[in-house]
């Protein structure tokens, strides 16, 4: 079923209209090195022993993935639509390498005997998946390794930001990749991936993913953030140029499994 859904949700995208990002993803690669594309997959599951099972196969699983995808994460939810949901991201050089790389996965004997072994039972493993397929923006950073794995998982905050045009996520991107991302760093906050969704629902949106040791942390650099005046005047000139640019934003919060390579 992973399979079947994985190569779906890829191959299927090639008979919708055209994006921006799509068609980006047609032209000559210059740089093989880079994160192009990234697939969010959301299981949810009920009380009992689902996620237990899921993160057992995610995690004896987690090699072959690696070897597979630029970059894997796994987290589970703290403030989401449905808490009881395990997030998976997995990250990937060109839109014919999420293709290829599903193929080698779902080909391989060791994951079919481990996906059998999921999927045995009078339960599903899981309730639903959803995936969503976003591409990297120009300026969206490449996720490196840690030093060294933190004491604890950290926390994750996903920021998912709509904007009704084209034209108002344009300058949404200048804004960003301006003044705004200065002022995230000098507050504390360091994105690690920005990303905008090519296949999935409300758009056109951009998503940013950022970590944080605590979430006392995260409070002390949000307000940081919100009172620089460098920020104040970005947000207000783009709001003269294109109007309220993001007229809605969603907001979840994650913390890293044990065994995602993304802490």
């Amino acid at each position: 079923m992973y399979r079947r859904r994985f190569l779906q949700s890829a191959a299927g995208a090639s008979l919708l209209p055209q994006s921006a990002a799509q068609a980006a993803a047609q032209q000559p690669d210059s740089n093989p090195e880079r994160t192009r594309f990234y697939s969010f997959a959301y299981y949810s599951y009920r009380q009992g022993d689902q996620a237990a099972r899921l993160h057992r196969f995610l995690s004896s699983q987690m090699p072959l993935f690696t070897k597979h995808m630029r970059a894997c994460g796994v987290f589970t939810a703290v403030m989401a639509p449905r808490t009881q949901t395990t997030l998976v991201i997995a990250g990937f050089s060109s839109f014919a390498d999420v293709q290829s790389s599903a193929a080698q996965i779902a080909g391989d004997a060791e994951y079919q005997k481990a996906h059998e072994e999921l999927e045995r039972g009078a339960d599903p493993p899981y309730d639903s998946l959803d995936r969503t397929l976003l591409a990297a923006t120009d300026f969206s950073p490449e996720i490196a390794p840690l030093p060294e794995k933190p004491r604890s998982p950290r926390y994750f905050e996903m920021r998912i930001y709509h904007s009704p045009t084209s034209r108002q996520q344009r300058i949404l991107h200048e804004r960003f990749s301006g003044p705004e991302i200065q002022v995230f760093h000098r507050s504390g906050i360091h994105p690690i991936l920005y990303a905008n969704t090519v296949f999935g629902a409300n758009l056109s949106n951009l998503t940013y993913f950022m970590p944080f040791a605590t979430l006392a942390d995260r409070e002390k650099a949000w307000s940081a953030f919100s009172a620089d005046p460098d920020w104040i005047k970005a947000r207000d000139e783009s709001v003269a140029r294109g109007g309220q640019i993001v007229d809605t934003q969603s907001i979840l919060l994650w913390r890293a499994a044990a065994f995602s390579p993304i802490q």
